[in-house]
């Protein structure tokens, strides 16, 4: 018998199948610049590395969006790779982006790293993430 499975607690492919749906609801969020679907993804501690190497808050992060100074006009992901260990994943998302950041247009070729966590009252939350130019 699978040890996840005596405790009550999803297979990893099952919650690797979530992860994914996860990743890309997020992505859709991006996109549309979706408040209220990024705030239940986000966990309110969440830390975010930009690019530029600035920190960013859950709060800084709503509040771009809200206001615009924020857009995502294109993503397109070329690659995305995930792991699973218990309530713990990260996604590796590898893409195109372009829109406005603070205010200023850009179009760049970036990799995101998302630290993930999971709990059944909210499913996959967003931690942490990392986003670096390729």
């Amino acid at each position: 018998m699978d040890p996840d499975q005596e405790d009550g607690t999803m297979p990893d492919s099952e919650r690797e199948a979530e992860l994914f749906d996860a990743e890309r609801t997020l992505q859709a969020a991006q996109r549309a610049g979706d408040v209220a679907a990024l705030d239940e993804l986000l966990v309110d501690q969440l830390i975010a590395i930009g690019p530029e190497g600035g920190k960013h808050t859950k709060r800084e992060d709503l509040a771009a969006h809200r206001d615009r100074t924020s857009v995502i006009e294109e993503l397109v992901e070329e690659e995305l790779d995930l792991l699973v260990a218990g309530s713990t994943g990260v996604t590796f998302f590898l893409g195109r982006v372009a829109g406005v950041f603070d205010g200023t247009p850009f179009a760049a070729r970036l990799r995101y790293t998302r630290t993930w966590i999971h709990d059944d009252p909210h499913g996959w939350r967003v931690l942490a993430a990392h986003i670096s130019p390729v």
